[in-house]
């Protein structure tokens, strides 16, 4: 297909705008221009993108689905550009990491404040993922470093100890659950659950758990983060499974809190790096001692 990145900035300036001459403005073109790149695409992919008329332009249904393609596509150009930015500006590292929600949620902000405070020239890029997913990509290259809430026994990693936290189980305070001082997960499959968005590493976590029961979750709301799930816990909407670390005092104080039995509930979250890869990078290094904070010479 014969396009170029100027013919998706162009159909993405014309479709967002619904104007030809305007979007052609927001890419410094003149219109006939514009026009020329438009046709031209719609050649290239063999279908109209645009319906014009005499207010303007609508996208096609061929077109609504170019138009979420091109969006993804800009946003990470720009994402590129974005991180290769620093490099030429004298950034002096830059480190992936892949941690739990669990630790990305409760543990890890205040950790890399830490790290950022001492090494503010350093990138990282930070994403959510299963513990078992992460071990995975540590091992393959994929990732310099990641936290995971297993202690694994791998033949080319290590895990250093990082935190421990628990799960447990969130209740309206006027329901029957919350009378009880601890509570098994297949007991609560009767419930509606307040859960994190589907592809969230708990969400997912948590459906292949009831899964293995032979029940299944019966999620009644999906929301972003912990906060939300506990203000509608409290409303009485459903029942929630969260860490305990990531719910603040206040939102205690509104709902019950109840200990599940399972051994999964708790979490002993570990950091897990490639042997030896300590040795090549020293803020790599400096990260682990940072987030092993209790850990005198991790890796060695």
């Amino acid at each position: 297909m014969h396009y170029d990145l100027t013919d998706l900035r162009v159909f993405l300036a014309v479709a967002e705008e619904a104007h030809l001459s305007r979007g052609a403005a927001r890419c410094h073109l003149a219109p006939s221009s514009a026009s020329l790149r438009l046709k031209g695409l719609e050649e290239a992919v063999g279908t109209p993108l645009l319906t014009r008329h005499a207010r303007g332009v609508t996208p096609t249904r061929a077109g609504v689905v170019m138009l979420e393609h091109v969006r993804r596509c800009i946003a990470q150009l720009e994402q590129m550009h974005a991180d290769l930015l620093p490099f030429a500006s004298g950034l002096t590292g830059h480190i992936t990491c892949f941690a739990n929600n669990n630790a990305l949620s409760a543990h890890l902000p205040e950790d890399l404040a830490r790290f950022f405070a001492a090494y503010p020239a350093v990138r990282i890029t930070l994403q959510e993922r299963l513990s078992q997913d992460i071990v995975a990509a540590v091992a393959a290259g994929r990732a310099d470093v990641g936290v995971v809430a297993m202690e694994g026994d791998h033949p080319d990693l290590e895990f250093l100890p990082y935190r421990d936290d628990e799960l447990v189980l969130l209740a309206p305070q006027n329901s029957p659950l919350a009378a009880q001082q601890a509570v098994s997960f297949s007991a609560c499959l009767h419930q509606p659950f307040i859960s994190l968005q589907q592809g969230a590493a708990l969400h997912t976590y948590l459906v292949n758990q009831a899964t293995a029961l032979g029940g299944r979750l019966d999620v009644r709301v999906q929301v972003s983060g912990y906060r939300a799930i506990a203000r509608l816990v409290a409303s009485g909407a459903g029942v929630g499974i969260v860490p305990r670390s990531a719910i603040d005092h206040a939102d205690q104080q509104q709902v019950a809190m109840i200990k599940l039995t399972e051994d999964w509930a708790m979490r002993h979250l570990c950091v897990c790096i490639r042997r030896q890869a300590l040795e090549s990078n020293h803020f790599l290094a400096e990260l682990v001692r940072t987030l092993c904070g209790s850990v005198a010479d991790p890796g060695k």
